[in-house]
């Protein structure tokens, strides 16, 4: 017994035994127009900002800010600060090149 997509495969490639003398036919298929203005097939435009889809990126909502009780089931990350902002925290609070020194000094231990 020969698979479904054996016998799919003999007649869409027209290898079929049974229709050997048979000529191909094709037809026209209908257009979805009405008319014969493009404009037809275009969706409707509304008035305003609302109908330029780059302008509908702002009409986005808020952030998504979780509850109390999600907040408090989230684990704590592992490094508090990025390192980037600790590097920049570090520069703003200490003023004097002798304290960046003594930081310096005192990391490079």
């Amino acid at each position: 017994m020969p698979s479904i997509f054996s016998r799919f495969k003999k007649i869409m490639s027209g290898k079929d035994s049974d229709k050997k003398g048979e000529e191909q036919q094709f037809s026209i298929q209908p257009h979805p127009a009405k008319t014969n203005d493009p404009a037809d097939l275009q969706p409707p435009q509304t008035g305003g900002l609302a109908s330029n889809p780059n302008e509908q990126a702002f009409h986005a909502r808020d952030p998504h800010v979780p509850s109390q009780q999600v907040m408090a089931g989230l684990e704590q990350p592992a490094v508090g600060v990025p390192p980037y902002l600790r590097r920049r925290e570090l520069i703003e609070c200490l003023q004097s090149r002798e304290e960046l020194q003594a930081r310096q000094a005192e990391l490079n231990k």
